[in-house]
């Protein structure tokens, strides 16, 4: 077969897959009723990267690609040595800083001591000169020693606040030490299913680096796009249903978003014509409690329609092939 044979047999089959689906597009939108919008998308996450806080060697990943994980859950570790010894040295700082302010605290015992002889002595000599019987030059050095005496104990006084404020200084060193430590041990923040591991044991990252890549399961949607004079009719909140590829039930959802903005659609809307077309973005979300009934069956990626409820008064039912619904969940009553 000649090379141009191919060319051709393989255009055939691209022409035939876009025939199906505008067929298949056709044969669906003519079983919807009026109030009811299309477009097709496929099942999204929201991404979320496990960092570590803190410059080091990773000690161990605890999960594997594919793992299903949930919030607080410990997923990776770095290795601490070198920050428990750090920790052990602030230990000792606080239990140094401690002993001086014990020993600030005794010399202004002594000081107060020393204040109250002088002031005593100074009494004496006061009522001495009074009768004649001391000299105005010792009731002088009595005054100057007691006022020696009140900034002595006045200087042990401010010393104290210093080395209280040097106990303050190491512990809080200490603790900025054993939050790093506590910093190594890396928790999942939400349920998720474990995407890429990005290190492995051994390898040393910087602060920032990126440890694993969860797919959050908490936040499963399809974005799809619709013209204006449907967008605007849609409304937050609003009944939702997705259509799956692979599933041959209807996935009850809301309506989480509707861009302000208009944008040329991108390349998963199926048809040339569609994509010239100025169109809005919708976020359809699946309710959480859904999600997390059958969170071993969530898969991303996989492609569908999404079936949004307009504004309308009445509302229009959902057609038959989208009112069944997986296992225990009930038909909402408004869309009954």
């Amino acid at each position: 077969m000649t090379f141009r044979m191919w060319i051709f047999l393989a255009l055939i089959v691209i022409a035939a897959a876009g025939g199906g689906f505008a067929y298949w597009q056709d044969h669906f939108n003519s079983r919807l009723p009026e109030g009811i919008a299309y477009g097709n998308g496929r099942i999204e996450a929201v991404q979320v990267d496990i960092s570590t806080k803190i410059a080091g060697r990773v000690q161990d990943i605890l999960v594997q690609e594919g793992d299903l994980v949930k919030p607080g859950q410990k997923v990776a570790t770095i290795d601490t040595d070198q920050l428990k010894a750090q920790h052990l040295r602030a230990e000792a700082d606080i239990a140094s800083a401690e002993s001086q302010v014990a020993a600030a605290e005794a010399s202004i015992a002594q000081a107060k001591a020393q204040l109250i002889l002088t002031e005593q002595e100074l009494d004496r000599a006061s009522r001495l000169v009074e009768q004649g019987h001391t000299s105005k030059e010792t009731y002088d050095n009595r005054l100057s020693a007691r006022d020696v005496a009140k900034a002595t104990l006045a200087a042990t006084k401010a010393e104290l606040v210093s080395r209280q404020r040097s106990v303050d200084a190491a512990r809080a060193t200490a603790q900025e030490i054993r939050t790093q430590i506590d910093d190594s041990v890396l928790v999942s923040p939400i349920i998720g299913r474990v995407l890429y591991r990005l290190a492995e044991p051994g390898e040393v990252l910087g602060a920032g680096g990126k440890v694993l890549t969860l797919v959050n399961l908490s936040d499963i949607y399809m974005e799809i796009f619709l013209p204006a004079a449907d967008a605007h009719r849609v409304s937050i909140g609003a009944d939702a249903r997705i259509k799956l590829d692979v599933l041959n039930v209807a996935i009850p959802a809301k309506v989480s978003f509707v861009s302000p903005e208009s944008q040329f659609t991108p390349k998963q809307v199926e048809t040339p014509s569609e994509r010239e077309k100025l169109m809005f973005r919708v976020k359809v979300r699946v309710p959480q409690d859904l999600v997390l009934k059958h969170i071993d069956q969530v898969k991303t990626g996989v492609r569908g329609v999404a079936y949004v409820m307009l504004d309308e008064n009445p509302k229009p039912e959902w057609p038959e092939f989208l009112q069944k619904l997986p296992p225990n969940v009930a038909q909402p009553a408004s869309s009954r």
